[in-house]
């Protein structure tokens, strides 16, 4: 690989999302500020987040292909994150109960050695189940998922939660789109097949 890759991310889920490509990466944190802007969008939001962490990353790595995440979903018009704790959990699940819910996972590569970023915004659509509050309080003293925007983990006890996911790449519901990624690293040079 042309330059070292640097996961711009303190994210246990995100790093074991990039460990399945099979590439030698390192971490950094990016320690950004994640407040969202006076009425910006959710696209908004995980795009220019996305593109910060990278560049940040960038501070640390002046030679790096640096990959900047970030994710939020959108449950009745409003832009939701991590929950933090038991009761934000519990709320963010009861008001996903019986919907649609769409998370929006921005990716950026960054090219530090280039100045050249790509960044794109992956959409993944999460069709919940009706929930009864005693299943929804059960799955959040189970899996503790305070860490996890929209308050699940996919990957474990949460596919429970589902009646359907729809979107081109299940890994993006975890924090990293790895089809994108792929691509983005195709166009600067590196193939995870080679």
């Amino acid at each position: 690989m042309p330059n070292p890759l640097i996961l711009a991310s303190t994210s246990v889920y995100r790093l074991s999302l990039l460990q399945k490509l099979g590439l030698a990466f390192e971490c950094c944190n990016p320690d950004i500020d994640e407040t969202a802007q006076s009425n910006e969008s959710a696209h908004a939001l995980v795009l220019r987040l996305a593109k910060a962490k990278a560049l940040a990353g960038a501070t640390q790595f002046a030679d790096g292909l640096i990959i900047g995440s970030d994710q939020v979903a959108v449950i009745d018009g409003q832009t939701i994150g991590k929950p933090h704790h038991f009761d934000n959990a519990v709320k963010q699940l009861t008001q996903a109960s019986g919907k649609a819910i769409t998370f929006y996972t921005g990716l950026a590569l960054y090219n530090a050695a280039t100045d050249v970023m790509i960044a794109e915004v992956e959409p993944f659509t999460v069709h919940f189940r009706h929930l009864t509050h005693a299943q929804i309080v059960a799955y959040v003293e189970k899996e503790e998922p305070y860490y996890c925007a929209g308050s699940f983990k996919s990957e474990g006890l949460g596919i429970a939660l589902f009646t359907q996911l729809e979107g081109r790449d299940p890994n993006t519901l975890v924090g990293l789109p790895l089809i994108l990624l792929t691509e983005m690293l195709l166009i600067q040079g590196v193939d995870v097949l080679a």
